[in-house]
């Protein structure tokens, strides 16, 4: 992982070094509430926030002109550490390593605008009563409010490090209603990323700044020798303003250390596994970056001794949680697995459409596979360990769709960016890759073995993301004598429960693939 490096201390005909300032911007991505969480990385213990801490303090350490950013994505499918807590814990964090500036991802509307911006702001929530808010700006460029027009956050910040100013503009990827309950972010549009960035930086030059650091949570990577870059941000490198400098990528939770149009472009991977320390001289006389270079930095857990006071922090949090982390609901036989078969069709994905179809006494059940996060390990199986499957909170929501509709809802699953292979229960299907998009399914069956009938009637439940037609899946939004039930959780807790013990789950060929 050799750190990249773009330009040099004289590049341009620029001033000598000695008017040089040196400036280190350590950033993180896709943290996901992950305080507690030890990754594995080639098959040695990476991450948890009290050995983030510990990395990014020594870091900080090496240069006093450190400054720390965020890409986004901190909060939301977070462990129940931080999400039982409304992601409380992880702002308290972020908050108590310093962070200097961050940008929102598209899991920061998970609960809509209005929760988002109290956990920035500060204010009061029914299950955890005040809070107190972050203690850095957030920058967002290109989120509107859809009556003003304006940006809901600033778009870009000014940081003065040793006399010079950075700015830092904060977009997140346009797609966003996609990826999140659409009712939740009704009230804000979100506009492209380049002409968000390209206005935000037009205002900075005006103001003298010339050195600009783009927080974007959209998605990138690269070879670890900095060949090969793709994704979109390298699409947004090509477009933006020659001004900016830096862009911290994010979103795929990859590995990201490239130039592309001159501008140096890093992800850190996720979950707090690993960091970007990126390196700029700066001009003091023009104000300008003439230098930069970056490095991704695994947390590795050996040879370090975790933040004292991040490690109280989090054993703070686990006590409160505890009580209901730790109940057990049931016992696995095996792993369940939420990984895909060929055909589209997962273990879990069954487990979990089953419990929704019996919960709320329906013909069918549709579960995107985006909500699965985690598998059910064998053994004891705790609550903890099933919020971590299923951690959005998304009320069940029954409704009527015709045969034709069933139909369109599952070839929607290939007119999308990337194919969604919704989770079934009650009827089975084959498809055929052959065939176009919009008409790849051939055969759907009920249990009986019959075919399901274009003009008759059914019942469905799908998840509330899904019903207002998240991940593109429009169909579901024609839905009639719609019923909101329980919550996706509480479905799946109650469901194993009712299970023989111990419990599994199987591919049960109900999404076949045709040769």
């Amino acid at each position: 992982m050799g750190p990249v490096w773009a330009g040099g201390e004289n590049a341009g005909g620029r001033s000598p070094s000695q008017r040089l300032i040196d400036v280190q911007i350590l950033g993180i991505n896709d943290f996901h509430g992950q305080l507690n969480v030890t990754q594995w990385v080639n098959e040695k213990p990476a991450g948890r926030a009290d050995y983030l801490a510990a990395h990014l303090k020594r870091r900080a350490a090496a240069n006093k002109n450190t400054l720390i950013v965020h890409a986004g994505d901190m909060v939301g499918a977070s462990p129940p550490i931080s999400a039982l807590l409304q992601d409380e814990p992880t702002i308290d964090f972020l908050n108590r390593i310093g962070v200097d500036v961050g940008t929102l991802g598209n899991h920061e509307f998970d609960e809509g605008v209005e929760e988002m911006l109290r956990l920035i702001r500060g204010g009061s929530h029914p299950n955890t009563g005040d809070f107190p808010g972050a203690d850095f700006p957030y920058v967002v460029a290109n989120v509107l409010d859809k009556k003003t027009k304006k940006p809901i956050l600033p778009p870009y910040v000014v940081k003065r490090v040793g006399g010079v100013p950075i700015g830092f503009v904060g977009v997140v990827l346009t797609d966003t209603p996609s990826l999140v309950n659409p009712a939740g972010v009704r009230s804000v549009e979100f506009v492209d990323e380049v002409t968000a960035i390209n206005r935000a930086v037009k205002q900075l030059k005006k103001k003298g700044v010339r050195a600009i650091v783009v927080l974007a949570h959209v998605p990138g990577s690269s070879h670890l020798d900095g060949s090969a870059p793709t994704g979109e941000i390298v699409d947004v490198a090509r477009s933006v303003d020659d001004e900016v400098d830096v862009i911290f990528a994010a979103h795929s939770h990859q590995y990201m250390n490239a130039v592309v149009d001159d501008k140096l472009l890093v992800q850190a991977y996720s979950y707090g596994t690993a960091f970007a320390d990126v390196d700029l001289a700066i001009d003091r006389r023009t104000k300008d970056v003439v230098g930069k270079r970056a490095e991704i930095v695994t947390v590795w857990q050996e040879g370090i001794r975790p933040d004292p006071k991040i490690r109280k922090m989090i054993e703070y949090y686990e006590e409160k949680t505890a009580p209901l982390v730790n109940r057990v609901v049931g016992t696995a036989a095996k792993t369940i697995r939420r990984a895909q078969n060929e055909s589209g069709e997962s273990e879990l994905g069954n487990l979990i459409a089953d419990a929704q179809r019996a919960a709320m006494r329906t013909d069918f059940a549709f579960m995107n596979p985006g909500g699965i996060r985690a598998d059910i390990e064998q053994g004891e199986v705790t609550w903890g360990e099933l919020f971590a499957v299923q951690p959005f909170g998304n009320n069940l929501v029954k409704m009527t769709l015709t045969g034709e509709q069933v139909r369109r809802a599952l070839n929607q699953q290939w007119q999308q960016s990337s194919t969604r292979m919704l989770q079934i229960s009650g009827l089975r299907y084959t498809w055929d890759d052959n065939r176009p998009v919009g008409d790849k399914v051939v055969d759907i069956f009920l249990p009986d073995g019959s075919l399901l009938e274009p003009d008759a009637v059914y019942t469905v439940t799908v998840n509330s993301f899904l019903a207002e037609g998240g991940d593109n899946f429009t169909v579901f939004t024609e839905g009639t004598d719609r019923e909101v039930g329980p919550v996706d959780l509480d479905a799946l807790v109650e469901y194993v429960k009712q299970l023989p013990q111990p419990f599994s789950a199987s591919i049960e060929g109900r999404i076949e693939k045709l040769p």
